[in-house]
């Protein structure tokens, strides 16, 4: 099966490209992710994280 898969990609001119932009566009999509992450502010991650349990139920009121 392989061998099958392998011949097709053989004919593709510049088909050894493709793996290298697949690789940079994964690590460079984790790589902002982990700077994202690090970098966000640690008073709006507490205040997202306190939401649950906000003492207003306007939106759990039954008529």
């Amino acid at each position: 099966m392989l061998k099958f898969v392998k011949h097709n990609l053989e004919s593709i001119s510049g088909v050894e490209v493709f793996p290298i932009i697949s690789l940079l566009i994964f690590f460079l999509f984790f790589i902002v992710l982990y700077t994202w992450v690090f970098t966000y502010k640690k008073e709006k991650i507490t205040e997202l994280s306190n939401i649950p349990f906000d003492g207003d139920d306007q939106n759990n009121t039954i008529n």
